[in-house]
């Protein structure tokens, strides 16, 4: 069975996720289910990481054992045509060998959190930003979160149900930058826990 990587990019309101959940739209059932429609049915989907709800993914990486050999330049196209929906697009497909994973040879994972620093909401970034209506002091913001960098024990910043064996990572990059009337929380690291950016945030 050949395997693919897929690119993807998808806005996440209306997901539960990445992952497959009963009763609940997500982007791996999504594409399974597209996958499904076109032949290719019991195959998984598996993401280089699980997205919580509503987050956002500009190139989600993901890999995918499928029964026949589909061009690489057609196989985007025949599953965007079977998810039906506008809100999810794979990109771009590739070829790789069986022992490729999308999950276990990333080497980095990149995460932006992104505030809107102003007095007044923006309807059309509602589900894009998180408003803040007071000043936000990006020097201090930047300052505190190089405290965050190298490794260290995240226990406070994990979630409940978080399900990684240990709280220590390691993040290899973290700044607060301004973009005119947003503020940028970027950091990057080879894994996250669980609601760990979002407690950064």
């Amino acid at each position: 069975m050949p395997r693919y990587f897929l690119v993807i990019e998808y806005e996440g309101t209306e997901f539960s996720g990445w992952q497959r959940q009963d009763g609940a739209p997500s982007v791996q059932q999504s594409l399974e289910d597209a996958l499904a429609r076109l032949g290719e049915e019991n195959c998984l989907v598996y993401g280089a990481g699980r997205t919580d709800a509503g987050v956002h993914a500009e190139f989600m990486v993901a890999h995918v054992d499928l029964a026949r050999n589909w061009s690489a330049q057609k196989l985007p196209l025949a599953i965007n045509a079977q998810t039906g929906r506008r809100d999810l697009a794979v990109l771009r497909a590739l070829q790789v060998h069986d022992e490729a994973h999308a999950r276990f040879d990333a080497v980095e994972r990149a995460y932006r959190y992104r505030f809107l620093d102003r007095n007044i909401r923006s309807p059309l970034r509602t589900h894009h930003v998180w408003h803040r209506n007071r000043p936000l002091d990006v020097e201090a913001m930047h300052e505190a979160a190089q405290f965050l960098a190298g490794k260290h024990d995240f226990t406070t910043f994990r979630s409940a149900q978080c399900q990684s064996a240990s709280p220590l990572k390691s993040i290899d990059h973290i700044k607060v930058t301004r973009r005119g009337d947003e503020v940028h929380l970027d950091v990057r690291a080879r894994s996250f826990l669980h609601n760990q950016i979002r407690s950064f945030a």
